[in-house]
């Protein structure tokens, strides 16, 4: 059974994706859509991945299937055109002109197959004076202000892991573009290319945040306003046990909630509305939490509208009440792991296979796909313009 045939199909049953393997965000747009149920093909080098985590546990491949092609041989770039045009995407993530170097950039792709959606993955873009230089998550985040509002006024900004930049300024507007540009072409027959760049994306996240900036209410400084650890009912606090509570009590009921089960005194209802008195009030909260553990504060909350959540470590939250009833997180192949999101009602999705291994799935992909010369390079594809109908 192949994994375009395993159960759980998803909205995007039959929507084939060519991935020039990479690191990072690129590999991350690939397996939403394999999620989503797109029959995802990874190419990848020879060799694998420089990435340092054995392929079995590279969950970012997971519902894929995997050819090896070289694409700095002879016949390399050949057999990548075949795959691109019985595709309906393709995601690569080079510097600017590497794929076209390469001989697999969007004029080559497009001439075999017009209809192609070409989605690539970059940091800086595909112009501006940055565009051919390295750079990594957080160089990206640091130039469009977001990382510069994180964090306490007097220590540096922390880095936010690559969930920020790559993944949410980067994975998440290149597969919203590539479906855009994937619903383009089947209403016109016509591709495009889709830049998706990390700066462009991670900026467009604090699109809110720059409309408060202009109206006066936010300050371009850190900790300073209402959702960026200024406020003192909108943050978190250490615990007995050198754990953490997480507070979100902006509105007044949640806040009263907050102050009567928290224990503070009646005064300090009015600090809500008085950032002269945010000062005394963060005191006492973090008096108060500092005297029970994180335990009991989750106890002490629970059922309660107060905005008031335990933070949980990676190994925590699986076992969550609340997130293991909705089945946020799933056992596949021995590793739990997130569960595919978002959910639909009448196209299901579901984690339909392992992570792919590179070059495990070749005779499968050159039968389902029709491409014969993936199994052998001297014999000819059948030319076509257009992806196949399925």
């Amino acid at each position: 059974m192949t994994t375009a045939d395993t159960p759980g199909h998803g909205p995007l049953s039959g929507v084939r994706v060519v991935e020039l393997a990479g690191i990072g965000p690129g590999p991350f747009a690939a397996m939403l859509l394999a999620d989503l149920g797109a029959d995802v093909v990874r190419v990848d080098r020879p060799g694998g991945s420089s990435l340092a985590i054995d392929p079995d546990f590279d969950i970012t491949n997971r519902g894929k299937r995997s050819v090896v092609l070289d694409l700095k041989a002879p016949d390399g770039p050949a057999r990548v055109l075949d795959l691109a045009a019985r595709a309906d995407v393709l995601i690569e993530g080079y510097r600017p002109g590497v794929a076209e170097r390469l001989g697999v950039g969007p004029e080559a792709c497009h001439a075999r197959n017009a209809r192609l959606v070409y989605g690539r993955m970059t940091g800086w873009g595909q112009d501006g004076p940055l565009a051919h230089r390295a750079g990594h998550d957080i160089a990206y985040i640091a130039l469009t202000g977001t990382l510069g509002m994180i964090g306490a006024p007097d220590t540096p900004p922390p880095a936010p892991a690559n969930l920020l930049g790559d993944y949410a300024g980067g994975s998440l507007y290149l597969v919203v573009g590539v479906l855009a540009a994937l619903h383009h072409a089947r209403a016109t027959g016509s591709g495009q290319v889709v830049d998706a760049a990390i700066v462009d994306g991670t900026a467009h996240l604090s699109a809110m945040l720059h409309g408060m900036l202009a109206a006066g209410g936010w300050q371009d400084r850190r900790a300073a306003n209402l959702l960026d650890g200024g406020c003192p009912y909108y943050g978190t606090y250490e615990t007995a046990d050198g754990r953490y509570m997480a507070v979100g009590a902006l509105e007044p009921q949640f806040y009263d909630e907050f102050v009567d089960l928290l224990g503070l005194p009646d005064d300090l209802r009015a600090a809500r509305k008085d950032w002269t008195r945010w000062g005394e009030l963060r005191e006492a909260v973090v008096a108060r939490f500092k005297a029970l553990t994180r335990d009991e504060w989750t106890a002490r909350f629970e059922g309660s509208d107060a905005c008031v959540a335990p933070v949980l470590s990676l190994r925590e939250a699986p076992h969550h009440p609340h997130l293991a009833a909705r089945g946020t997180f799933t056992d596949h192949g021995g590793i739990t792991q997130p569960a595919p999101a978002p959910r639909f009602s009448a196209t299901p999705t579901a984690v339909r296979g392992a992570p792919a291994r590179p070059g495990a799935d070749t005779g499968a992909v050159a039968r389902d796909w029709d491409v014969p010369r993936l199994l052998d390079p001297a014999r000819p594809t059948p030319e076509t313009s257009l992806p196949d109908p399925h």
